[in-house]
């Protein structure tokens, strides 16, 4: 049977937490994928920044909510200040979650602990003063952390959320169809699968759209962020 789309990360993040040892006292917990035994996936979409484009890959948002598919997508505070309307849209979606991925979408281990602080609340601060959300979930830009960079998202009480697949969704070299094939090897219970919804993702929208395509994953992860 083909895994479900979970309900949201949170559902994947508390299975790995209550089945996990407990971590060091000098490391957060560091999720990348639910348990085994968990019969859905995650989709999840980064919105970093963009140079050029509109930074929003608006048919993809229409085919999720159409199809209403559960996705989590985290959000960088530049990129959040650029596109105030699609941040009201998302949280307006009930089987939606967000979270955050940054400020400025830095490289955070070359960072001190109080400078990538200070990158990682941005956002936070942005979505509770603006939005009246308060931030549960947080990525690392690049996916890059260091022991500096989980302590603060500890202290800050967010949980860590890496993943466990790739789609390749930035490479253009990667059809629609190979990135399907892709995630139909990589794809197991618990999987938690990183896309892009800021225009990065080359053929994430076709893909979606294209009724051979099960959108059991179509994202990324090449350090190719702009």
């Amino acid at each position: 049977m083909r895994p479900r789309y979970s309900s949201g990360i949170l559902c994947l993040a508390l299975t790995m937490l209550l089945g996990s040892a407990t971590p060091p006292v000098t490391q957060a917990q560091v999720i990348k994928s639910g348990a085994s035994s968990c019969p859905g996936v995650a989709l999840t979409f980064d919105l970093c920044p963009v140079r050029r484009g509109a930074g929003y890959d608006q048919a993809l948002i229409d085919y999720l909510i159409e199809q209403k598919i559960p996705a989590t997508f985290f959000m960088s505070g530049t990129w959040m200040t650029k596109h105030d309307e699609q941040v009201k849209a998302l949280l307006q979606i009930p089987f939606f979650e967000v979270g955050t991925h940054g400020e400025v979408h830095a490289h955070l281990p070359l960072h001190s602990a109080d400078e990538q602080k200070q990158e990682i609340l941005g956002p936070v601060r942005l979505l509770k003063t603006k939005y009246g959300r308060d931030a549960t979930l947080f990525r690392p830009p690049y996916g890059e952390f260091n022991d500096d960079t989980v302590n603060v998202a500890r202290a800050l009480g967010l949980q860590f959320i890496l993943w466990n697949v790739e789609s390749g969704d930035p490479d253009p070299t990667l059809t629609a169809k190979r990135i399907e094939d892709r995630l139909k090897q990589l794809v197991r219970k618990g999987s938690v699968i990183v896309m892009h919804a800021n225009g990065k993702g080359t053929y994430v929208r076709s893909g979606a759209r294209s009724p051979s395509t099960s959108f059991a994953g179509a994202k990324p992860y090449p350090n190719d962020h702009e």
